[in-house]
C-alpha cells in the first residue's frame, strides 16, 4: 500500500483505495503520540468511513518508522485544561474504541514499532493487528503512577484477563512475537513484509460480501459479553435477517451458477 502524502497541519490522513482506507496517525516527531485534537479528528474521520458506502475496510496505522502510538501525550493534554474538561476529553478515547467495533467494516491496525498505553488500547480496538517483528506493546502507565483504565476493555477482550492485568500491574514491554503467542496480535512478519502482508488481508476482507459481513462483526461484537441463551436468541434472529439480504441471495445464486460473486453491500 502506497504511503499517503504527508501534511503535517493534518493529525490525521486518510487514503481510500479500491475500497480500503488507510488511517494514518500522523505525529511521527512526538511517536504519532495522541494530542486532544488528534482524537477529535480520528473521531471524525471514522465517522465518514462508516457512512462511505465505498469504504469496505479500514487499515489504522502511524506515520512513520518509530511507532503506531506511543499513547497520549502527557506533556501537552491537560495544558490549560480545567479538571472536568480533563475527564470528558479522556472520555473520548473510549468514544473512538466504540466507534471502531461499531463501524460496520473490518479494521486492521497496522503496527510499526511500539503500541503503547492508549496506543496499545488502539490497536487492540481494531478487529485483527499485522504486527511487523520490530513493534513492541505495552501499558507503561503504572511507571508514571497512573494505570490504563481506559484500555482495559480492549485488553481483555484480546487476551487472557489474567494476562491483561500482569501486563497492567507490571508496565513490562512484549515483543511481536510474544504477543502473537498471548493472542492479541493476528500475524508477526518481517518490517519488510508488513505492508504486502496488510494489503492481501486488507483485499481479501474487502472482496467478502459487505451486508454479511457488517451483519457477521456487528452479530460478534454484541454476543461478546452476553450469556448464552441471550447470544444465540440474538444469533437466530441475525441468521433469519441475513439469509434475506441481497448479498445472500447474490452468493448462493453465485454457487450454483459456478461463477464470481457480485457484491451489492444489500
Amino acid at each position: 500500500m502506497p504511503e499517503p502524502t504527508t501534511d503535517r497541519s493534518d493529525e490525521v490522513l486518510v487514503q481510500i483505495t479500491e475500497g480500503v482506507a488507510r488511517v494514518t496517525l500522523n505525529r511521527p516527531e512526538r511517536r504519532n503520540a495522541l494530542s486532544w485534537t488528534m482524537v477529535s479528528r480520528l473521531r471524525q474521520v471514522l465517522a465518514e468511513l462508516a457512512a462511505d458506502r465505498t469504504v469496505r475496510v479500514v487499515v489504522l496505522t502511524g506515520a512513520g518508522d518509530k511507532a503506531f502510538c506511543a499513547g497520549a501525550d502527557l506533556t501537552g493534554m491537560a495544558a490549560g485544561a480545567s479538571h472536568l474538561d480533563l475527564h470528558d476529553s479522556r472520555g473520548e478515547l473510549a468514544a473512538v474504541f466504540r466507534q471502531l467495533w461499531h463501524l460496520g467494516k473490518p479494521t486492521i491496525a497496522r503496527v510499526r514499532g511500539y503500541a503503547l498505553a492508549g496506543g496499545m488500547g488502539l490497536a487492540l480496538a481494531c478487529d485483527l493487528v499485522v504486527a511487523a517483528d520490530d513493534a513492541h506493546f505495552g501499558t507503561p502507565e503504572i511507571d508514571v503512577g497512573l494505570w490504563p483504565f481506559m484500555i482495559t476493555v480492549p485488553l481483555v477482550r484480546s487476551m487472557p484477563p489474567k494476562k491483561a492485568l500482569e501486563l497492567m500491574m507490571t508496565g513490562r514491554r512484549v515483543s511481536a512475537e510474544e504477543a502473537e503467542r498471548i493472542g492479541f496480535v493476528t500475524r508477526v512478519v518481517p518490517v519488510d513484509q508488513l505492508d504486502a502482508t496488510v494489503d492481501e488481508l486488507a483485499a481479501t476482507l474487502a472482496a467478502k460480501p459487505p451486508a454479511v459481513m457488517r451483519l457477521g462483526r456487528e452479530s460478534f461484537y454484541a454476543v461478546w459479553d452476553q450469556a448464552a441463551d441471550d447470544a444465540l436468541r440474538l444469533l437466530h434472529t441475525l441468521l433469519t435477517v441475513t439469509a434475506g439480504s441481497e448479498d445472500t441471495a447474490e452468493g448462493l445464486a453465485a454457487f450454483a451458477e459456478k461463477r464470481p460473486p457480485r457484491w451489492t453491500g444489500r
